[in-house]
């Protein structure tokens, strides 16, 4: 399900500018690039303008803007991302040691648990993947890459985001954002999902079962502390997979050993 990508809900883990200092033309254009998804890879401007809430004329303009800059490429009627958009991804990955230290480290550790071990941040209501080990041939992934995004309520990852966020902004989030019953098991009770995060918070990790995906059980560790979550590192599995209580406790305890040793990279060990 698209998520607007204008979000009014503040993220937690950007610092508060005042509105006079923000460009809110900016905002939507960065908005026309976060209509375009895994499931929308090409768009009309009416489609576009659709996903946004823009008018038509401001979808033209910014696309066509997007268009110029080499962002977006242009066949007809329809638009889609240019491979353009990964230069600014590429320096960023670059930036922080992920070919050097985060992607190596997740590898080590993704043969040790025998899954696909992923680093996500915060992005608004969602979470995204930064990160994501290569080297496990028999791991399942589960259909999810670097650049998914993933909702908050309902996945390990998210709700460990939750758990660790300022409270009122976890309780507001838990309130207000939409969703949906992805599986027969999914948690509809919001009071019982608030239930939950504060579990986790209280645990310091994260287990969903069978909430997101059938047959599917998920995992999350924090890198951070309480108010102060940097990034989150998880893992999935198939439920059947897992024998007992002391099966899950192993995956939380090396998915911990991983958060401890990428805490101590440049991405997060800088203030």
């Amino acid at each position: 399900m698209q998520e607007p990508p204008v979000t009014v809900r503040p993220d937690p883990s950007k610092h508060e500018i005042a509105d006079r200092d923000i460009s809110s033309t900016f905002v939507k254009g960065m908005a026309v690039l976060k209509a375009f998804d895994d499931t929308h890879t090409r768009l009309t401007l009416a489609e576009i303008a659709q996903l946004t809430g823009l008018d038509r004329a401001s979808v033209r303009r910014l696309t066509l803007t997007l268009v110029h800059l080499g962002y977006v490429e242009r066949d007809g009627r329809h638009f889609s991302l240019s491979p353009q958009v990964l230069i600014l991804a590429g320096s960023f990955l670059r930036g922080n040691q992920f070919g050097t230290h985060i992607q190596p480290l997740l590898n080590r550790f993704s043969s040790r648990i025998g899954q696909t071990v992923s680093l996500a941040i915060p992005d608004g209501n969602s979470a995204v993947y930064v990160a994501q080990s290569t080297a496990q041939e028999d791991a399942v992934s589960f259909g999810f890459t670097v650049g998914s995004r993933l909702p908050l309520l309902h996945t390990a990852i998210g709700r460990m985001i939750l758990a660790f966020a300022p409270q009122d902004w976890a309780e507001e989030t838990i309130r207000a954002v939409p969703f949906e019953q992805y599986t027969p098991e999914t948690t509809m009770d919001r009071g019982e999902i608030l239930n939950r995060v504060r579990n986790c918070r209280a645990v310091g990790y994260a287990i969903v079962e069978n909430e997101f995906e059938p047959g599917v059980t998920g995992f999350a560790t924090p890198i951070g502390g309480l108010n102060a979550l940097k990034a989150v590192v998880g893992t999935s599995m198939p439920t059947l997979g897992i024998r007992n209580e002391e099966d899950r406790l192993q995956t939380i305890s090396l998915l911990q050993q991983v958060a401890q040793e990428l805490g101590r990279s440049r991405l997060f060990s800088t203030t």
